[in-house]
């Protein structure tokens, strides 16, 4: 796990060290154990490194081929190298190192761009092949890997973060407004290869690269929808290959973790490790907020105290927040639309010092339905099927076990036309301004690829293909901030096309999500977790955070100043009335709140 960068003058100006050392100088975070660069007249590669697989110097980066012609600058794992390089041993290849990256380098020689369906992994990677000066790159299956680049008439720039690249601009880039739309109406970013920042871009995940004779190329290599396998025949066999992916990502030359929310799915991974590989010496990290406060799971946490030795809490507040404010925005480069990822900020810096590689259950609610927003996906199946007897079972026991008609509130959300959905979230923030709203509303993709599924099951796809991204950046930010790997099991590429390819009352039935998996861990959770049929996630009592007397001058002083009026996106009058109501208890606005502080902070920091 390590930071990239390198920088490609299209044309004959030779590169030079010293924009290389600037890149790399600011996500040294990504890499505090060793660094390296390569300098070939109009390229240059830099690479900072975080020791995980062969800690000698070894594995040091950019790494050259046993030829002297390709060298590579990779960030990520390749969790089945030792069988690949078995097979690359067979074929003659000789390695040098016990790394990963020598396995990946020696794969890309021999298959070429067909190495990538190879490997079972998370990755982001450059190779520079000296002999026909051509640079190819590639992004894993579902972007858990950044990869950023800016390219004008005169270079070609790329890093594992935006703020190496905006180091090196000589003119920074505008605020890219439809990001900032989307975020606002939808909460929503990352959907598309565009950033918060206008030509700044980021190479879509399933995607690789090329730039050959000075023409830089995009193609894409994986398509989830392409790729989906036969469907699992029995909870069993879901649980074997669940402990598998798993028992990959254990492997590390450095002390691994998990970040255990007390939710099914980091649950899930913490019982597979405890019965599956007796981890009782694992170190788990955990948020809690004290007994009846929002986002709080103390009580399924505690499930493992008579069987882990190491467990570790931090208590996000409203003061850690206010004190952590402007370093959270800094780390994370763009705007985030809640405070649940500073919860999990929170967690990765309590496991810094303690391990190096932490496992999260990341991805498991985008291929098992975990939000309840899918109950209305679900419904407008069945009704569109004609399936009503089912729709009016599934309903029943919907309410029964939620008491919430929310599901059936989406499904009508989801039946009604493209630029109703717009007018109807839109409507929703009448804190933005009028001409921000009407330039922007109706140039969103969100209705369309995400709100406009016809099924169930291509919800599903289209949440990895459109939604899910946002999350892995939150993850990839907030563990890389504090030198720490985050693997995700349930993002193993063969556990997700089997899951997806599953019907659907394999996944929802009877006003339950994630029936597969709860069903293969019977027996291994505890019943309290399996059972449980609430979704938390890393929530945080942000309405009464923004209420304190901290927050409140500060936020009042924000609305009122002179920037974020000048912005002329938010309403001010609308957001100084939503936000009285806010301080009366009148409403919980939260959100919205975060967003204005958030979008406020990162023009400061960012763009002006």
């Amino acid at each position: 796990m390590c930071g990239i960068c390198g920088i490609v003058n299209l044309g004959s100006r030779s590169v030079s060290k010293g924009p290389i050392r600037s890149m790399m100088k600011r996500m040294k975070h990504r890499g505090p154990d060793d660094d390296g660069i390569l300098i070939d007249n109009n390229i240059g590669l830099g690479f900072v490194r975080l020791s995980i697989i062969d800690l000698s110097k070894a594995g040091h980066q950019p790494m050259t081929s046993y030829n002297g012609r390709y060298t590579i600058v990779f960030n990520g794992e390749i969790y089945n190298y030792i069988e690949i390089r078995k097979e690359l041993k067979i074929k003659g290849y000789t390695f040098n190192t016990k790394t990963d990256t020598e396995v990946l380098l020696n794969s890309f020689i021999e298959w070429g761009e067909d190495c990538l369906d190879k490997f079972n992994g998370m990755f982001s990677f450059v190779i520079y092949d000296s002999k026909n000066k051509t640079l190819f790159g590639a992004r894993d299956r579902f972007g858990i890997k950044p990869f950023y680049y800016y390219m004008d008439e005169e270079s070609f720039i790329f890093s594992s973060e935006i703020p190496p690249i905006l180091s090196v601009l000589a003119k920074k880039p505008a605020a890219n407004n439809q990001a900032i739309f989307d975020y606002l109406a939808f909460n929503r970013t990352d959907q598309t290869e565009s950033t918060f920042f206008s030509g700044v871009m980021k190479l879509q995940h399933g995607h690789f690269f090329k730039i050959q004779n000075l023409k830089f190329k995009i193609y894409k290599w994986y398509d989830l929808k392409n790729n989906t396998s036969d469907p699992f025949n029995d909870p069993e066999e879901y649980r074997d290959l669940f402990s598998d992916s798993i028992m990959l990502r254990l492997r590390s030359d450095v002390p691994v973790g998990v970040c255990l929310s007390g939710g099914l799915d980091s649950s899930s991974i913490v019982s597979t490790l405890l019965s599956d590989f007796n981890k009782t010496d694992l170190n788990t990290f955990s948020a809690v907020y004290g007994k009846d406060e929002i986002g709080d799971e103390s009580r399924f946490i505690s499930e493992y105290s008579n069987q882990l030795r190491n467990m570790f809490f931090t208590t996000p507040s409203a003061e850690s927040l206010f004190t952590d404010k402007e370093d959270f925005v800094k780390a994370h480069a763009e705007p985030i639309p809640t405070t649940g990822p500073y919860a999990q900020y929170k967690v990765m810096e309590l496991a810094k010092g303690q391990v190096v590689v932490t496992l999260d259950g990341q991805g498991a609610d985008e291929q098992l339905a975990g939000y309840h927003y899918f109950f209305g996906y679900h419904f407008k199946d069945l009704l569109k099927r004609m399936k009503l007897m089912k729709l009016l079972s599934e309903s029943f026991y919907y309410m029964k076990n939620h008491n919430s008609i929310y599901g059936l509130k989406t499904m009508i959300y989801f039946l009604i036309p493209e630029t109703l959905k717009s007018g109807l979230r839109t409507s929703e923030h009448n804190y933005i301004n009028k001409d921000f709203l009407s330039r922007y509303s109706l140039s969103n993709s969100i209705t369309k690829n995400l709100y406009g599924s016809k099924s169930l099951n291509e919800a599903l796809y289209d949440h990895f293909e459109f939604k899910l991204e946002h999350l892995l950046k939150w993850e990839d930010r907030n563990s890389m901030n504090f030198s720490l790997e985050s693997r995700v099991p349930f993002l193993d590429h063969r556990l997700v096309e089997k899951t997806l390819s599953l019907p659907s009352d394999k996944i929802i039935r009877k006003g339950v999500t994630k029936k597969i998996l709860r069903e293969a861990m019977n027996g291994v959770l505890p019943e309290s977790i399996r059972l449980r049929k609430d979704k938390v996630g890393f929530e945080t009592p942000q309405d009464k955070w923004f209420r304190t007397d901290k927050f409140k001058n500060f936020i009042i002083e924000l609305l009122s100043s002179e920037s974020f009026r000048k912005r002329g996106i938010i309403n001010i009058d609308r957001a100084e009335k939503m936000y009285s109501d806010h301080l009366k208890k009148k409403s919980n606005v939260s959100k919205e709140i975060w967003k204005w502080i958030n979008l406020e902070l990162w023009f400061r920091e960012f763009i002006d």
